[in-house]
């Protein structure tokens, strides 16, 4: 959708991408300082300026807390928040010395809620959320808006993967969201396209945008809830 609106997109991934022919592609790790160094440098080698990031990287870790390996807590900390830190900072710089540009980070309901069994991705999601607030307010009177989206329950790999753990079925999830339904990442893309478009949302700073069907919003009981579809 970016590419689509206009941009020429960069796409850093930890595995080399052969078949994308929309703009630049860069192999590297966000954990690693080196590696989004490097990316930052060939995006404005190429490029001469940065006007969107989005911090889309992630991954899930499922299970009681009292069970989590340290080890798994420190890889979900480190892609999560850890990656978005290096990537904003690194290329926020840029942003900084131009006096424009839009970070737009993807957080998750679970960082405006607690889920259970996700003691590491809810930590994250809420820290990604505090640095996203924190990056507002030291970087808007510079000309750098820094927001968030967060997303419901989307289908992708990582939901399936999740659903494989047992973790939960479909009717978990569409029996909790108002809408009834999964996100596609068609709405998450929306989502991002409208925070990164300063013809769109140029006023908007420092915001965590749930795009999640209703679920953060909704206190209803379960019965209650499944009640108001059939009146």
């Amino acid at each position: 959708m970016l590419a689509e609106g206009g941009y020429e997109v960069v796409l850093f991934d930890r595995q080399p991408i052969d078949d994308f022919s929309g703009g630049l592609t860069v192999a590297g790790d966000v954990t690693s300082e080196a590696d989004v160094a490097a990316c930052a440098a060939a995006v404005t080698e190429r490029y001469g300026r940065i006007d969107v990031v989005v911090n889309n990287a992630g991954i899930a870790s499922i299970g009681p807390a009292e069970d989590m390996a340290v080890e798994a807590w420190r890889r979900v900390l480190d892609v999560n928040l850890t990656g978005p830190f290096l990537i904003s900072q690194a290329f926020g710089r840029t942003m900084l010395a131009q006096r424009s540009g839009s970070i737009v980070n993807v957080a998750s309901v679970a960082g405006l809620r607690g889920v259970a069994d996700r003691s590491a991705y809810n930590a994250s999601k809420h820290g990604l959320i505090g640095l996203t607030r924190t990056l507002a307010a030291e970087w808007g009177g510079r000309g750098v808006r820094v927001n968030a989206v967060c997303p419901g329950w989307v289908k992708t790999p990582m939901d399936d993967a999740n659903q494989g753990e047992g973790a939960y079925v479909d009717e978990d999830i569409t029996s909790h969201v108002p809408l009834g339904r999964f996100a596609s990442p068609d709405d998450i893309a929306q989502a991002v396209l409208f925070l990164a478009d300063p013809a769109r949302s140029g006023f908007i700073n420092g915001t965590a945008l749930s795009v999640d069907g209703g679920w953060y919003g909704d206190g209803s009981w379960q019965s209650l809830r499944l009640g108001t579809r059939t009146r």
